[in-house]
């Protein structure tokens, strides 16, 4: 499996290499061929598209993976500026200019130039199993996701999406603040859909359905739409991006907030992760949360928690702790769990 490391992606149970091409296109999406897709919050494109896609495992990495020690890991923003951050947002929220939105941290600390991300997405899948994982590694990209949540799926004219919100580390610990957050995203992403779907296609099969991931449990809903002849990948995301459950409602208010208060950017995590097999008119993209990049001798991960009215910052804080632990043990030297 050598040529693995001239240029694949590893996602749902299927393996790609050979890259063909590589564009910033979305529209090469409604082309020919299957491609690997990661577009980074900010909304930069990366398509691949591969000569030789099988059915296969994960490919057995050369050498085991060499991660940070865990205490060389340094966040965005520290407790006390995210704890800020939740208050700047209930102000907001106070003021009327917002409902919900998310604040995220971003974590990262110095790698081997050398550092096999086949080796960390192997290390993932034996500690944290996910249902959107996925490794893509290509020219200027390496990015290891362990993603419980889907974007956007396509069959077809089919289109869903299942947005997150809602964290706890059993059923027990969601409070009606996390089944509220999880409504308003829903909306917002009915009528995200609502503008690339045929006229009354859009509906919510699930609502607040609980899932069990490693190590805690989400409130996880399903919206479906039909596209409205015309519309294709360009459209829909210009519709739909970024994911609604990782930014706020109202979406252009939640945006303009989380630039103001998170001091780099997010890249990938964030984005979107996945495959699009424009032949037979399929695809998964999952939003990439729980998802690791790796670039010039650095590994980033970000976390981030939904803001509201009734937020505590402490337990803001503590939940993107959560969602973040786990993931980062497994990425660390001596990090079993």
């Amino acid at each position: 499996m050598a040529d693995v490391y001239d240029g694949f992606a590893h996602i749902g149970h299927v393996l790609a290499t050979g890259v063909r091409d590589l564009t910033t296109d979305l529209a090469a999406l409604d082309g020919e061929g299957w491609w690997a897709v990661v577009v980074d919050y900010e909304g930069k494109v990366t398509c691949a598209r591969f000569d030789r896609v099988r059915p296969a495992p994960l490919p057995r990495p050369a050498a085991a993976w060499r991660g940070p020690h865990p205490g060389q890991w340094r966040s965005s923003l520290d407790r006390d500026a995210y704890e800020h951050g939740v208050r700047a947002i209930r102000d907001y929220i106070e003021q009327g200019e917002v409902y919900q939105a998310n604040l995220c941290r971003v974590l990262s600390a110095p790698v081997a130039h050398d550092a096999d991300p086949l080796a960390l997405a192997a290390r993932l899948a034996a500690g944290n199993p996910a249902p959107h994982a996925a490794v893509i590694h290509v020219p200027g990209l390496s990015v290891v996701s362990a993603s419980p949540e889907l974007y956007l799926s396509r069959d077809g004219d089919v289109v869903e999406s299942r947005p997150i919100k809602g964290t706890g580390v059993t059923a027990g610990d969601l409070l009606e603040k996390d089944y509220a957050e999880n409504v308003m995203i829903v909306d917002l992403v009915r009528n995200d859909l609502g503008r690339v779907a045929a006229v009354g296609s859009v509906e919510v099969p699930s609502l607040c359905a609980v899932e069990e991931h490693p190590g805690l449990v989400h409130l996880v809903s399903t919206v479906r739409a039909r596209l409205e002849p015309g519309n294709g990948w360009p459209e829909l995301f210009a519709a739909t991006f970024p994911p609604g459950s990782v930014t706020g409602a109202p979406k252009s208010s939640a945006l303009r907030i989380i630039n103001e208060l998170e001091p780099v950017p997010r890249g990938p995590y964030c984005g979107a992760v996945g495959w699009v097999d424009a032949d037979r008119r399929r695809a998964a993209l999952a939003v990439g949360i729980r998802t690791f990049w790796i670039s010039a001798g650095e590994i980033r991960f970000g976390t981030g928690a939904g803001i509201t009215w009734g937020s505590d910052p402490g337990r803001e804080w503590l939940e993107t702790e959560l969602k973040a632990s786990r993931l980062i043990a497994l990425a660390s030297t001596g990090g079993d769990t």
